[in-house]
């Protein structure tokens, strides 16, 4: 037993080395390669010149529908690949942006981060690309984005699919505000240890997998660089827009067809870690419970419920996630 807990030590101690070994990431990751090509839109946004990266994947044989996909907070939209391949194989064509503040695109420290924002500059995205009907599939922030993109614009949204999507509930109601200053402060001390532990615990009940350990090196290489404050004022921004924004109120007004994945063991909410009530606490992000009352409020909405998953379907049991998707595009 003490020789297994030695190799098991020595091994955890081998994926953290190399992780921390890994090239330190300039805040455009322009040392981090994309699994496909990567475009840059020129945006003028709030008087700032800003580029937006976006991919735009293409099938062999086109069935003549463009999925467009939108990342979370925590991610960019390089954690796509694997519904990129298994959606381009089907021939719907795909693009996938990276939010201004995220990934590839700007990180404008002084700039009014809004949904609304956001969904403007997505379209600006569609507009360059000739594209004005689309399925929209949203993942975590991104699945508050795509509501209110769908909300802005639902002449362009044929389809809507909203998976672990936060902002189901209105945390603002329970937990106290974090300023923007608090959770700058937050960020800045964030390190590969703290973001793998807690992804760890919140999206995989604690049983880590080599190939997660991506997804922490692009939220975690860049802390080194002597830029990476820019990246946790636009992180601190971003968190302030999901808490102080919710889209739970407007859910009824939804008039397209719309599917709700929802891993039934996520328990996403933020400002949770502030509540000081235990009890309180334990009430939010209950996603068991969150799904079917958001379904309830989206006229004529599907719910597939994926259970003992986390917050994230498409990375942690990909083939429960993917066929559902499939079936409600067809």
């Amino acid at each position: 037993m003490k020789f297994l807990k030695v190799i098991a030590f020595l091994i955890l101690s081998v994926n953290y080395l190399s992780a921390q070994n890994r090239p330190i990431l300039d805040i455009m990751l322009t040392n981090y390669e994309y699994p496909y090509p990567v475009h840059f839109l020129d945006l003028k946004s709030q008087n700032q010149d800003l580029k937006m990266a976006y991919m735009d994947i293409k099938p062999e044989k086109s069935n003549g529908k463009t999925v467009v996909l939108l990342h979370g907070k925590n991610f960019n939209g390089a954690y796509w690949k694997t519904t990129i391949q298994a959606l381009t194989k089907e021939g719907f064509r795909v693009v996938v942006p990276d939010q201004i503040g995220f990934g590839k695109s700007s990180k404008p420290i002084e700039y009014q981060f809004s949904f609304q924002q956001l969904a403007q500059n997505t379209k600006a995205i569609l507009d360059e690309l000739k594209l004005d009907k689309i399925y929209l599939l949203g993942h975590s922030m991104g699945g508050m984005l795509a509501t209110r993109f769908t909300l802005m614009y639902p002449e362009t949204v044929e389809k809507l699919i909203l998976e672990n999507p936060i902002g189901l509930e209105d945390w603002k109601l329970v937990a106290p505000y974090a300023s923007i200053d608090k959770n700058y402060q937050t960020e800045l001390k964030a390190n590969y240890e703290s973001t793998k532990k807690y992804q760890n615990g919140f999206y995989y009940n604690n049983k880590w997998k080599p190939e997660y350990d991506e997804w922490v090196y692009l939220l975690t290489g860049w802390i080194k660089s002597p830029d990476y404050p820019k990246v946790a004022l636009v992180n601190a921004k971003t968190s302030d827009m999901i808490f102080t924004q919710p889209v739970v109120y407007e859910f009824q007004n939804l008039n397209v067809p719309t599917l709700l994945i929802i891993g039934t063991r996520d328990r996403t909410a933020i400002g949770k870690n502030n509540v000081k009530d235990p009890k309180i606490a334990e009430t939010m992000g209950r996603y068991d419970l969150l799904g079917k009352a958001t379904q309830q409020k989206i006229k004529g909405s599907k719910l597939v419920e994926i259970d003992n998953v986390g917050h994230l379907p498409h990375i942690e049991v990909f083939d429960q996630f993917i066929k559902p998707v499939k079936e409600f595009l067809k």
